[in-house]
């Protein structure tokens, strides 16, 4: 189950946090987000050492911690995506594709003209896209 998404640009300033738990994780899931950047820093200064290409923008399974595990991704524009899921089984290819539609709805988002870059994503139809998405991927969770 997916617990939390974060967009992050690229100077490591969050452009969108969404959590999908109870508000006492939230605070919690925000420290995760914001620890996974340094993680995702190393795999793009040191991609020898941890294995994606730079030519590729799913970075993978960034670490896990306690019952979550922690996945990244990177635009060509340098702004990262952050997915935290509880389900310790997942799939890369199903995170990839979560990826993809999620990268999708980022890009129609800022292509809107009363947008300004580098700013937060403040649109409702962004966050109402986000929710449909995580919706639709709940993952094989052991329920």
């Amino acid at each position: 189950m997916i617990v939390c998404v974060a967009v992050v640009g690229h100077q490591n300033n969050p452009l969108y946090i969404q959590s999908f738990t109870e508000a006492d994780d939230a605070l919690k899931l925000h420290h995760i987000v914001h620890c996974s950047l340094d993680v995702v820093d190393e795999r793009v200064n040191n991609p020898k050492k941890s294995g994606p290409m730079l030519n590729e923008t799913f970075l993978g399974l960034l670490y896990p911690i306690e019952n979550y595990k922690v996945y990244g991704y990177l635009t060509n524009t340098k702004v990262k995506f952050i997915l935290v899921t509880t389900d310790l089984d997942v799939k890369d290819a199903d995170v990839r594709n979560f990826f993809r539609r999620f990268h999708t709805a980022y890009v129609d988002a800022v292509s809107n003209p009363f947008h300004v870059p580098g700013k937060k994503i403040t649109s409702r139809t962004f966050a109402e896209r986000v929710s449909t998405i995580v919706k639709s991927f709940g993952f094989s969770s052991a329920a």
